[in-house]
């Protein structure tokens, strides 16, 4: 009887590991089985939420932050979300009477395919095409504009642009206990919308972003250490960039929003690199970081050139690479095709 007591002990324990391994893999089940980075974040996260692990992380602490475009939805088809909503605002909206510089810019990426690169200037003609808008009005604008064709693909919206098998690994790492951050470059307004739609169990407070400032809306011109907020006023968008949410303002952001250091961290491009090794460098629990790599050129608008950059970094840096191409059985969904 004793014999036979250990030996059904003992396999209770075995088909609790199988069936608890398996759970973990149906989970992630949009990424291949073998993918190094599925194997390794299941083994992490079985391994810091085991309270008999010398790697357990208390749930208070579970902290993973994540980049939005081009890590957890599409970046390129052509550009970046929030330059083509700026180019909707500036060349389709009636209501809004824009700049000749704003018309020129808007102009040149939609006609020729020339974005300005990343500055101080391009950051002010965004910000202020949306000057003295309402939270409301300027969420109503985005969520309409997600509602638009997403040209580069066939049965995709605008709104509908998240990477399935990273909503998937949100979804796993919620129902492991952890709380997850969004870091975006994107105006945090802009995220909003759209991680609303795509990942609603994220709390709009853990949405970090660029930022603009806000006003009243009777302020005017005064400041706003000298003006006191009335019962008439509402809360409007002020026209002005404050910070860029990259590279070092990302690290900038997690001590000044979060208080304390993730323990997970994934991005995709060396804008995120300050993000991912503050994660991993000097953490007092076992941290791990995920760098995506942009080299599926049949089911993505891939950089193959950026995805062997991303590969190099990761390798330098100590980060584990994703491959879209090799890595996930889908991006968008079986119906979902690249135009061209």
């Amino acid at each position: 009887m004793k014999k036979t007591s250990v030996f059904l002990t003992f396999m209770c324990i075995a088909l609790t590991g199988l069936l608890t391994g398996c759970a973990h893999q149906k989970n992630l089940s949009l990424w291949n089985e073998k993918a190094p980075a599925k194997e390794a974040l299941i083994s992490y996260v079985k391994a810091v939420t085991d309270k008999k692990s010398p790697d357990f992380i208390p749930a208070q602490d579970r902290i993973a932050i994540f980049d939005l475009d081009g890590t957890l939805m599409l970046e390129t088809d052509p550009t970046y979300f929030d330059w083509l909503l700026f180019e909707h605002r500036v060349l389709d909206d009636p209501n809004y009477q824009a700049s000749e510089e704003q018309i020129a810019a808007a102009r040149a990426s939609r006609e020729q395919g020339i974005f300005p690169e990343l500055n101080d200037n391009r950051e002010r003609m965004v910000s202020e095409a949306y000057k003295g808008l309402s939270l409301d009005a300027f969420y109503n604008f985005v969520r309409a504009f997600m509602e638009e064709d997403q040209t580069g693909f066939t049965h995709m919206k605008r709104g509908d642009i998240f990477y399935k098998p990273m909503v998937q690994v949100v979804e796993y790492l919620l129902k492991n206990g952890f709380s997850v951050y969004i870091s975006s470059g994107t105006d945090r307004l802009t995220v909003r919308p759209l991680v609303e739609k795509n990942l609603p169990d994220i709390p709009v407070k853990q949405i970090i972003g660029s930022d603009s400032n806000f006003v009243a809306s009777g302020q005017g011109d005064k400041d706003a250490l000298s003006y006191v907020f009335e019962a008439s006023d509402e809360v409007i968008l002020g026209g002005k960039n404050l910070v860029k949410n990259l590279q070092m303002n990302k690290v900038a952001t997690i001590v000044r929003e979060i208080g304390a250091k993730p323990v997970l961290a994934f991005g995709n491009s060396i804008s995120d690199a300050s993000m991912l090794n503050y994660t991993i460098n000097n953490n007092k629990y076992k941290a791990l970081a995920f760098m995506l790599s942009c080299d599926d050129l049949e089911r993505e608008y891939g950089n193959l050139e950026k995805a062997e950059k991303m590969r190099d970094a990761s390798k330098k840096y100590g980060w584990i690479s994703v491959s879209m191409r090799d890595d996930w059985e889908t991006i968008y969904g079986k119906d979902v095709k690249r135009r061209n």
